[in-house]
């Protein structure tokens, strides 16, 4: 059952049992301009997308690609901090309803203070974190009592390298859903997945995992799209995402997921 916080149910749980697949979209927060983060949340919601993931740049994001590295870089030129993210967020539960994260590396997270990280996002509507470089043992040993004391989710990543007994464990400590990524490299775009991602997505799905799995990296396209649902609950797109603001801004984000989603 999952945790209830507060006496009521976390947005992303409250998702996870919707039917329908579910897109989840990852932008970087101040980018292509910094101040664009708060249009870019509301575009998405009038989109129809089911989830989005606030992207805190980070001058050294090693699971990242060339395009969302570039994108990184770009808004810390442009001046995105945590500081300045909060404030640009601290009205945004007044428009927009979904569940939002914010992803993002564990370094800055840390250097702004852990607790008063969550603190933040919980008073400003965020229901989870992503933080693909804390590991779950860690989090589990250290910080797990302070992402509850605040009503957030933790969400970990597997990969198809993830021994079972890795999975499981993280299934067993998971209280959302499980990032799957698709595979061993870094994120970005790819025309489709071959029978080796299939065989992957095929295995997890029998474990029979108590958590939903939410598929990311190489997600770009409808037919990307469909083959990571086809047996998961939903799939996360971020470098096209960013492709996309990079070449038409933010005015033509509904076009963008209306081809993904129909």
């Amino acid at each position: 059952m999952p945790i209830v916080y507060r006496n009521k149910m976390n947005r992303i749980q409250k998702k996870l049992q919707e039917e329908g697949k579910i897109l989840s979209i990852y932008f970087t927060a101040g980018y292509p301009a910094l101040n664009d983060t708060v249009k870019i949340i509301e575009n998405l919601e009038k989109c129809g997308v089911g989830m989005i993931e606030i992207g805190l740049p980070f001058s050294d994001p090693l699971a990242d690609g060339p395009t969302i590295q570039a994108s990184s870089t770009q808004a810390l030129k442009n001046g995105m901090t945590s500081e300045i993210l909060f404030d640009q967020l601290k009205a945004i539960r007044k428009t927009v309803s979904l569940p939002l994260l914010i992803m993002g590396y564990f370094n800055p997270i840390y250097q702004f203070g852990v607790e008063a990280f969550c603190k933040k996002c919980q008073e400003i509507g965020i229901d989870g974190l992503i933080i693909p470089d804390l590991p779950v043992d860690v989090y589990l040993d250290t910080y797990q009592s302070i992402f509850h004391k605040y009503g957030l989710i933790n969400i970990f990543l597997i990969t198809p390298q993830t021994s079972e007994e890795r999975i499981r464990f993280i299934d067993k400590v998971s209280n959302g859903f499980i990032y799957m990524v698709s595979s061993a490299s870094v994120t970005g775009t790819k025309e489709g997945f071959g029978a080796t991602q299939e065989a992957y997505f095929e295995r997890i799905h029998a474990l029979a995992l108590k958590n939903p799995q939410i598929v990311g990296f190489g997600i770009s396209n409808a037919e990307t799209f469909q083959q990571a649902t086809k047996l998961a609950k939903g799939a996360i797109i971020g470098s096209a995402v960013i492709k996309h603001l990079t070449a038409h801004g933010i005015e033509k984000l509904d076009q963008f997921v209306q081809e993904i989603i129909g």
